[in-house]
């Protein structure tokens, strides 16, 4: 049950899921102590500023109470407290008027009011000073149980003279109401992101991770044999779109490779199963007497002849295996000079055809990038390819042409032309034109796939036309030099 519960959360999509579900919760956690700071610096220095301006409004008017010092003080002292009490309601702060000493003469705190108070000797300290402010939080000597916000100010006399001290208190609650709004609603708009934000990245992962699995669910198939399995295309353009796109063309070349592989060894099966039937009856005619000792030497001769057609067989694929596993050696060369001798080397073939040959090879050399023993080999494939397929007594076409970058050889022959069906498999391992291997018992079907194979690995270009009797092989080389057309 754990191993089970271990393997579901280590997925691809958890981790994802896991990596921007932390981002987003420590982008709001410190989003969130950001603002939890310069909310509740500003809200407290918002606060003090406006309990210093109502103090100090206060001790204007606290001026003229300790100026009077008479008969008149009585009435100066309850218009003070009446204004005191105002100010008092008006802002949720209490004040306290206090003497030079710091001894408390008027309080709007009601539970305070008989009570005999001095304030800490560090506010009468800081009012005398420089600033001649105190800002800060004090339970004024034990007289409150928690510590409160309080500013003080002075009282001075019209000759600037210290007369009185004017305290303003603030519960500090009513500053943590007013922070702690603006917490809920942080909190809220932040539970909201978050919400939106795992929503999002849930559907975002499971976007980017259900290609991903299905992807692995096809391996498991490919690996099964079962080539057939495609990932659904996928209307995206990102690059989980293009890696569907690519691996379903993977796909497409593996069924394709398994195709030919299972064709090349139903072909090779075929191959070789023709001559060694024959050699394998024969054989056994001779030795069980069912063969008459006067016609032996001739099944003898015919024993001899597939002998040896089975081991140009086996040699020609041996050839092919090399062709594809050896590295070329490109070099420059003259390729009219390879096209001559390769047209040479076919002169007994084109003979027995009874075939004229015409050619257009230029006189100057025409020098060419490449391996020359294996385009040579392209040539003669490709002439012998043509002269086993012309009509008797027709003309068989080797020419060469330039473009800018390109040497352009083309092979012609006339004959029975070619289906635009049977064009496309041309090129492939024991495909026969004539789709009769007894008509043709020299052939294997291997010749123009080593053309193929051969140019492939140059990085060249091989096209066939056939209308009306005439078809073209024509393959490019890549000019190495200045050259006359």
């Amino acid at each position: 049950m754990i191993e089970q519960f271990k393997r579901r959360f280590n997925s691809l999509y958890w981790h994802q899921f896991a990596l921007t579900a932390g981002m987003v919760l420590l982008t709001l956690l410190l989003l969130g102590v950001s603002f939890f700071t310069l909310s509740y610096g500003t809200t407290t220095a918002d606060k003090r500023g406006e309990m210093r301006t109502r103090a100090e409004l206060i001790a204007q008017v606290s001026a003229d109470y300790f100026a009077a010092a008479g008969d008149a003080s009585i009435d100066e002292g309850t218009a003070l407290r009446k204004l005191a009490d105002m100010a008092s309601r008006m802002t949720d702060v209490d004040f306290l008027i206090c003497s030079a000493q710091g001894n408390v003469l008027l309080t709007t705190d009601e539970e305070l009011v008989g009570r005999s108070i001095t304030i800490p000797q560090d506010i009468v300290d800081n009012i005398l000073g420089e600033k001649a402010l105190y800002q800060g939080r004090s339970n004024i000597n034990g007289t409150y149980s928690v510590k409160k916000f309080a500013v003080a100010v002075p009282v001075l006399s019209s000759e600037s003279q210290l007369v009185g001290i004017v305290l303003a208190v603030m519960d500090e609650s009513e500053i943590m109401q007013v922070w702690r709004s603006f917490i809920g609603m942080f909190l809220m708009t932040s539970a909201i992101i978050l919400l939106i934000s795992f929503l999002a990245s849930s559907v975002t992962s499971m976007r980017q991770i259900k290609p991903i699995t299905d992807m692995v669910q096809a391996t498991r198939a490919y690996a099964a044999g079962d080539f057939d399995v495609r990932i659904p295309e996928l209307d995206r353009s990102d690059e989980i779109g293009e890696l569907a796109q690519s691996f379903n063309a993977m796909a497409d070349s593996l069924a394709e490779t398994e195709r030919q592989r299972r064709d090349f060894i139903a072909n090779v099966s075929h191959e070789l199963k023709t001559p060694m039937t024959t050699i394998a009856g024969y054989t056994d005619g001779i030795l069980d007497g069912t063969i008459p000792p006067e016609r032996e030497r001739h099944y003898l001769q015919i024993i001899s002849d597939e002998s040896r057609r089975l081991s140009r067989l086996v040699r020609r694929m041996l050839d092919i295996s090399q062709i594809q596993s050896k590295e070329m050696k490109k070099e420059d060369f003259d390729i009219c000079e390879v096209m001559r001798i390769a047209l040479l080397s076919m002169e007994q073939k084109i003979n027995d055809r009874g075939l004229d040959v015409e050619t257009n090879i230029p006189d100057d050399p025409t020098m060419v990038q490449g391996d020359r023993d294996l385009i040579t080999q392209v040539i003669y494939n490709l002439l012998e390819n043509a002269a086993k397929f012309a009509t008797p007594h027709t003309a068989l076409y080797l020419g060469l042409a330039t473009n800018d970058e390109k040497a352009i050889i083309s092979v012609r022959n006339h004959g029975a032309t070619i289906a635009p069906e049977e064009i496309t498999l041309l090129f492939e391992r024991f495909h026969k034109s004539d789709k009769s291997r007894s008509e043709d018992k020299d052939g294997y079907g291997l010749g123009l796939y080593v053309v193929k194979t051969i140019l492939a690995q140059h990085k060249e270009h091989i096209s066939v036309t056939s209308e009306n009797g005439l078809t073209s092989f024509d393959f490019t080389l890549q000019l190495t030099s200045p050259h006359n057309t």
